[in-house]
């Protein structure tokens, strides 16, 4: 049974991973080893699922950021899928319902990089493209 402490320590987890145990066990008023305890359970219970990392893509040389919403021509989807795979510029790919296959989230370098990329999407069908202008944090305290 997951729990209010639960709740909270998976808040806390998904502001900071690395956060350390005995930090955590004041955030929630439980000793650290309680905490260690809880997270491993939360773990096996399969809850967490993994751990990630969040890179800076702007100090990689990526200054722009874009949603790309692709509507993939009738009969190409399979291809699609297989082939999306191939480019490192997808950060993060769903296939979606709706009038569009798939939403893409996507690092680029600049504006002649975003048009080359959406270029290259066109074979697989009609893509939409958003510019990322910020991102918030959503996860409350």
């Amino acid at each position: 049974m997951i729990d209010k402490a639960d709740l909270k320590l998976i808040e806390l987890l998904k502001v900071n991973s690395k956060t350390s145990y005995a930090d955590l066990s004041k955030k929630v008023s439980l000793s650290a080893s309680s905490v260690r305890e809880r997270i491993n359970k939360l773990e096996d219970m399969g809850v967490i699922k993994s751990y990630s990392l969040e890179v800076n893509q702007a100090l990689l040389g990526n200054s722009l950021e874009v949603f790309i919403l692709l509507k993939v021509f009738t009969g190409k989807l399979q291809f699609a899928i297989k082939e999306l795979n191939k480019y490192p510029e997808i950060l993060k790919a769903h296939r979606i319902t709706g009038p569009h296959n798939f939403h893409l989230r996507v690092a680029l370098r600049n504006q002649l990089h975003l048009q080359q990329f959406i270029d290259e999407l066109t074979k697989f069908g009609e893509p939409t493209t958003h510019l990322i202008l910020s991102e918030q944090n959503c996860v409350s305290d």
